[in-house]
């Protein structure tokens, strides 16, 4: 399998921590968003959508979209097991994952799109202002309900740590920020980042 990725963006950086932690060896690829390498047609062979991260199957087939790739990684390597043990746990994990993506993932990575894009999107300060509201309001349910666990879910790490870690780490890379009052997230991204899976 190849993994076609660009580090930091959010999406496909999910996908490297989870692959780092879950320990499979996948080749990868670099595809340079900033050169418009998304936009050729080599990579839009792989993805008609132009997006990132790619995975490229053992029989030459293609996946697309996040979560996908890692439920497919999940179940051909459940050990260790990153998104539940039993169907109660994995559904709580991926409603948690699904909060931290829509409340923090996706609206840093706008924020940043629409105040300072390493793409060179131009500024909408309205989309930012948006954007920082529904991160205002999301951010503080999911700080309260880490409270003070190592992981973003109980005691060992899960998908919902991949995601959070790729949120943060875009919005860090480019000035946007979570709340200080964040204190439970805040100690969290400190202790998630000193991992082997998040050295990008």
């Amino acid at each position: 399998m190849k993994l076609y990725y660009f580090p930091v963006a959010p999406n496909p950086t999910r996908v490297l921590v989870f692959v780092r932690e879950k320990g499979i060896d996948i080749d990868t690829e670099f595809v340079d968003l900033r050169k418009g390498e998304q936009t050729s047609d080599e990579h839009l062979a792989r993805n008609p959508q132009g997006s990132l991260p790619v995975l490229q199957l053992d029989n030459g087939e293609y996946l697309t979209e996040s979560l996908p790739i890692m439920e497919y990684l999940e179940e051909l390597y459940p050990d260790p097991v990153l998104i539940g043990t039993d169907p109660l746990a994995r559904a709580r994990t991926r409603e948690f994952e699904r909060q931290v993506e829509v409340g923090i993932l996706n609206p840093l990575a706008r924020i940043v799109h629409a105040t300072n894009s390493p793409l060179g999107l131009p500024a909408r300060p309205e989309i930012a202002a948006a954007e920082n509201a529904r991160l205002l309001s999301a951010a503080p349910g999911i700080d309260a309900r880490i409270g003070s666990s190592p992981f973003a879910i109980g005691d060992s790490p899960s998908v919902v740590d991949c995601t959070l870690f790729a949120g943060l780490l875009f919005g860090e890379a480019f000035g946007a920020t979570i709340p200080d009052e964040c204190t439970n997230i805040h100690r969290w991204y400190r202790e998630f980042r000193k991992r082997p899976s998040t050295q990008l």
